[in-house]
Order: C-alpha cells, then structure tokens, then sequence
C-alpha cells in the first residue's frame, strides 16, 4: 500500500449506501430478492443492510413497499427473522408480501448494545430516506412507502408514523421527508411510563429491555422514557394505523395497544386496533394467529384508507 489514507485531504470512496443494487436472487415464485443492501454508511461502524423482496417481474404492481422492522428487545434479532411462528414458512412471510404486490424492505438497525436511544429511530428513518431516494429505480411510489414491525421494530414502525419528519437524526442519506403513509404494528411497546405496571416489573430495574435501550431504568429518566414512547406523539393527522396484539401477551400486554388504540381514536387519527384472542407474544399458543395477522397486514396495506375506515 503506497500513501497514507487517511491523511487530510484523501479521497475515500463514497458512502456505501450510494453503491448500486446487487443482482437480485430469483425465488420459486418470480420475487426478486436482493440481499445485503446497504442503506447508511456509518463512521467506523460496518454499513447497515436490508434485504429487499421486490415483486415478480411482470406483475401488475401496486407501487406500494413497505419498511419491516424486526423484534428482539431492541438487543437481538435480525433483518432475515420475522418471528418464530413463521421460521418454517416456504414460501417466507416476506417472499408472500411481495407477491400481493408490496415490496418489502427488511432492515437491520443498531441494537441496544451498540448504541443507545435514539440511534435506532434514527436508522430506521434513513432506512425510509434511502428506499424514497431509490424510488424510480426500484418501481416504487414515495408516496406509498409505509412501515410494519413485530415488537421491538413495531415500536419504531409506530414512531415513523408518529414523529412525522421529527428526531430525524442524520443517518445515511440525508435530506427529503421521513413520513410513512401507514403503519403495521404487531404487540409494541407503546408507552414506556405505563409498560411496568402493565406488566408486573419492577420500573427501576437496570437491566430490563427498555432501561437497555435507554441506558438507565425508566423510573429516573421519565422525560427520556416518554420522548420514545409512541403514545406521546398521538395526532390527528397520522397516518392509518393497524394495531394486532395478542390477548394473552405477557411480555407485552395488550393493554399498550388497547391504550394507544383509545388514545389515537380520541385525537381522531384513523386506527384500527384487534386483540388475538388465545395469542400470547410473538402470536405464541394460537395455531391461526400468525396467518391471521399476515393475511390482515397485507389488505391493510394494500389499500390502508379502506382497511382502516
């Protein structure tokens, strides 16, 4: 090696989220998967990736997409994991929403043990910045891009359709609007201050899920637990919402939806909210639940104004 690359004035090589799209991988059913896609380009930190699943080619597409945020107590899981209820599904989850004409881009974002709150909702919104800058070359419309999550990602998907263009942070591309035109959510967490006392759990323990993802216990940070709660940004010009929780979740108790769910129809936002009956997290103990819930998801986002009236 001939130089010093990192003296004053070297050229780097531009960021890895401007590099072009991999060949896409052809599935039994025509869905062009493209793999290990760079969205942010990260100083010192390895580029995030998602996975794209686009439509078959030919297809009458609807122009919609979607992000797909995955779960795991923001400090586990991955961009490949929908849930266990449907590790076993062939063709995928994922593979099948691209077939009703939604393309599905399933990203990664930092976990709790690599960077705290709000780095996350900031990946996640540059995650929604590069799929509209992608637009035209992925054959999708910006105006339809929406965002669905299980859990922990559902809590992000929430905040994307909350926040609107607010704690944007600077992540990847930068510029251009952060809106999502719907949102999917699958048992989030939705209030931070209330989600102990649904639960049962200590609020000043230092080692749960969310005092990980905040970097203390929610009881002596409660300004902090409240910036990233859903629950606080309820309006009534958000987009359509589809809230499914399982009723006997005991991870995350249905009561977080059922209270967001009350607190978005009071401000006048259009949401739908359905508790699963028998389905505990992850739709865990309900054999039709995990079907149910894609089935439901998928109309929604196909036509949310309808589904969601």
């Amino acid at each position: 090696m001939t130089g010093n690359p990192f003296a004053p004035g070297a050229a780097f090589p531009p960021p890895a989220h401007d590099d072009p799209l991999p060949p896409a991988r052809i599935t039994d059913e025509g869905v062009r998967v493209l793999s290990g896609v760079p969205y942010a380009d990260l100083p010192g930190v390895r580029p995030l990736e998602l996975d794209l699943y686009l439509p078959p080619a030919g297809t009458a597409g609807t122009g919609a997409a979607v992000i797909f945020l995955h779960g795991g107590g923001w400090q586990l899981g991955s961009r490949r994991l929908l849930g266990p209820a449907y590790a076993r599904w062939s063709p995928s989850a994922l593979e099948r929403i691209a077939v009703a004409g939604i393309a599905v881009a399933s990203a990664d974002y930092r976990l709790s043990g690599e960077a705290r709150w709000p780095a996350q909702l900031h990946d996640a919104k540059a995650a929604v910045r590069w799929l509209r800058a992608r637009s035209d070359e992925l054959g999708i419309d910006p105006d339809r891009i929406a965002a669905w999550g299980e859990s922990a990602g559902a809590h992000l998907a929430l905040l994307l359709g909350l926040t609107g263009d607010e704690l944007d942070g600077s992540v990847g591309v930068t510029g251009g609007s952060t809106s999502v035109s719907a949102v999917v959510s699958w048992y989030a967490p939705s209030d931070f201050l209330a989600l102990a006392a649904d639960a049962g759990a200590d609020p000043t323990a230092p080692d749960s899920l969310e005092a990980r993802l905040l970097g203390a216990p929610l009881s002596s940070v409660p300004e902090l637990a409240r910036q990233a709660s859903p629950i606080t940004y309820v309006r009534p010009d958000a987009p359509p919402i589809l809230l499914l929780h399982g009723r006997d979740d005991r991870l995350i108790p249905c009561a977080q939806s059922e209270r967001l769910a009350a607190a978005l129809d009071a401000a006048g936002a259009p949401v739908v909210f359905d508790s699963l009956a028998g389905a505990d997290h992850t739709w865990f103990g309900s054999p039709h639940a995990p079907a149910q819930a894609l089935e439901r998801s998928i109309a929604f986002l196909l036509d949310p104004w309808t589904t969601g009236a």
